[in-house]
């Protein structure tokens, strides 16, 4: 019987694509830059001698350059000439190379993103099936910015309830005392049935990430996200041990699940991990994570908007909601949600690349034809 013949990469390319700054621009927690400005943002094509291609994009402003310089240095001959449905063997490549580039952590999966891109137009299928597909809709949350005041946050939500999402994060000022009054009173402000999350975006040591847990805790919030930099395990198991508020880890750390792992081992991850495309090794990174999240009965909460993270709420069992920035005020609804804060699965082949953005036109054919919000991240 004659042997299948295998599809090859034939080439990789970076296309650089201008990105433009949040309108309007937007503030994180003290110490942290705000909302970034236009810039050069990068996309991974890889095409093959079937002429099936494969897209990825790093929304993150400089990107270009750094992708381009490790096309040509390291990527481009090593997968040249491979097949591209190996995606397993390539993923573990990516990572030897890791070893001695140090790749960046938000593109050592974007070859994975653009060979699970390529993979769903070779089947004609959206990449959250090829992945296994779970469910064909998922609420969304309304994550915001740092606004200015106690009242700002609490007109923000109540427009977000207006809006349709069912749940709210905050993102505060990362002082611990402040931020308590601010959990606090916008709990007695939705009242008791509205989820609420707070994302600490690093901004604690062990103390006052204990004190805020304890607020937090009093005020039923179902998942405390980030408050410390992720490099000591050992603090977070200190805070799990000290707070009752279920705690959301693991989203900046090196390691995909390799790191997620010890986090859930330690007994850190009292609510579960956070699963994403561009911090978690691509698709396969970010499934692995949810796999093993869900072996021990953790969630697997997908980080971030932006297409990519659409199709992988879609794949996995264990994420409960979609992350949707919400900024300005007045906010509005992220494209693509509608009026009951759902968003829907992905229609078209593959993955797709954010609308309304100047694209060269080798990229045009891959553009999403669902929703029109650029990439804000």
């Amino acid at each position: 019987m004659q042997g299948v013949q295998a599809v090859r990469i034939t080439e990789v390319e970076c296309h650089p694509v201008r990105v433009p700054g949040a309108s309007p621009p937007f503030v994180w927690r003290d110490g942290l830059l705000g909302s970034p400005s236009e810039g050069e943002a990068a996309v991974l094509r890889i095409c093959t001698d079937e002429g099936v291609e494969g897209v990825a994009m790093s929304p993150r402003r400089g990107s270009g350059v750094i992708l381009a310089d490790l096309l040509d240095r390291v990527l481009r001959k090593e997968l040249v000439g491979h097949d591209p449905l190996q995606r397993e063997w390539l993923w573990h490549r990516m990572w030897e190379l890791d070893r001695t580039e140090e790749l960046p952590l938000y593109l050592l999966g974007l070859v994975d993103t653009a060979l699970w891109d390529l993979a769903g137009r070779l089947a004609d299928r959206p990449t959250w099936q090829m992945l296994g597909g779970y469910r064909t809709s998922i609420p969304a949350y309304a994550s915001t910015v740092t606004y200015s005041s106690v009242e700002e946050y609490l007109d923000i939500a109540d427009q977000a309830l207006d809006l349709g999402y069912p749940a709210i994060k905050l993102h505060a000022w990362g002082d611990a005392r402040r931020d308590a009054r601010l959990s606090v009173a916008l709990r007695e402000h939705v009242g008791d049935d509205i989820p609420l999350m707070f994302d600490g975006s690093a901004g604690f040591d062990l103390p006052d990430a204990i004190y805020l847990g304890h607020a937090l805790s009093d005020a039923d919030y179902l998942w405390y996200e980030e408050p410390m930099r992720e490099f000591s395990v050992t603090a977070y198991k200190r805070l799990a041990d000290s707070v009752a508020v279920p705690l959301l880890v693991a989203e900046t750390s090196d390691g995909a699940h390799m790191n997620s792992a010890d986090f859930i081992q330690a007994g850190a991850a009292t609510f579960g991990v956070r699963a994403s495309t561009q911090l978690r090794g691509g698709f396969t990174g970010a499934m692995r994570t949810a796999h093993l999240a869900d072996a021990y009965r953790l969630r697997a909460e997908v980080h971030g908007p932006e297409i990519p993270n659409r199709h992988l709420c879609m794949a996995i069992s264990n994420t409960t909601y979609y992350e949707s920035l919400v900024m300005g005020n007045p906010i509005s609804r992220e494209s693509g949600i509608d009026a009951h804060g759902l968003v829907h699965a992905p229609t078209g082949p593959g993955v797709a690349l954010p609308a309304g953005l100047d694209y060269p036109p080798a990229l045009q054919g891959f553009v999403d034809k669902e929703t029109i919000t650029p990439p804000r991240a």
